[in-house]
């Protein structure tokens, strides 16, 4: 049996943050309110999650658990959205459509083919496993549609040339796609290198705390990585050329500005 935490436990917790606050005020880094704001989201949001998740596995409704799809998924893509600055081009539509489509394809490929869950959207087993594909690809949908931007945006010279020069609008802007996609696809790769030698990822955790084989556990977490690889690489592919289109006019002009 795993060893419960309790109220106390969680208290206790809690001095890593008083650490950080220290640490902060020392250094005048200012990160004490974001640090305060995060750590109360941190309680809030997972404590109100094990309450939703608690009365989605019994009631075993598939609305429900396409209504929990959904909601992180929106809850995502506004975060991605978020850390988007530029406003020029609305990127709003096609990443949380982006999202929500690689992300439904990958999650039903792997709960229903790979682990044959029955049925394919049994809560138990859709929501954990989609959750960690909308967290880990959110990162890396950001990043790649950060450095799409900035890379036409500081670019735009050699991109214009290229039009001048009678490229078309997917021809002129290759380079910046290549970038987009090799930094939002670059993290999950990494993370498959280090697995297992420089960290123990936490569904793996989870399963030998809560008392299981670590042979079997190995095999759970060796499917969650490669889906976090497909689900990044596909997320990031749909937003990154749908959002270039967005980047350029009828006349295949190049509406960033410097």
């Amino acid at each position: 049996m795993p060893a419960e935490i309790g109220p106390l436990q969680l208290c206790l917790g809690l001095g890593f943050i008083l650490f950080g606050l220290a640490g902060s005020r020392v250094w005048r880094l200012g990160l004490e309110r974001d640090l305060v704001v995060g750590t109360i989201r941190t309680f809030a949001q997972l404590f109100l999650m094990g309450y939703v998740l608690t009365f989605v596995f019994s009631v075993h409704n598939p609305a429900l658990v396409a209504l929990v799809f959904v909601v992180m998924v929106a809850s995502a893509a506004h975060i991605v959205r978020g850390r988007v600055k530029e406003r020029k081009v609305n990127v709003t539509v096609p990443v949380f459509v982006s999202m929500f489509a690689s992300y439904f394809v990958v999650s039903v490929l792997v709960t229903g083919v790979i682990v044959q869950a029955r049925p394919w959207w049994q809560p138990e087993y859709f929501i954990p496993l989609s959750g960690m594909v909308v967290g880990n690809s959110m990162t890396a949908i950001a990043l790649a549609l950060d450095r799409l931007l900035s890379e036409l945006r500081d670019k735009r010279e050699r991109v214009e040339m290229l039009l001048a020069l009678g490229a078309d609008m997917r021809e002129a802007s290759a380079d910046a796609v290549r970038e987009a996609l090799h930094a939002g696809v670059m993290p999950s790769v990494n993370s498959m290198m280090g697995v297992g030698l420089v960290f123990i990822p936490g569904m793996m955790t989870g399963q030998i705390l809560a008392g299981a084989d670590p042979l079997a556990a190995i095999r759970y977490q060796i499917v969650v990585m490669l889906m976090l690889v497909g689900a990044t690489a596909l997320g990031s592919l749909a937003v990154v050329l749908w959002v270039r289109r967005r980047c350029f006019g009828p006349a295949q002009n190049l509406l960033l500005k410097p």
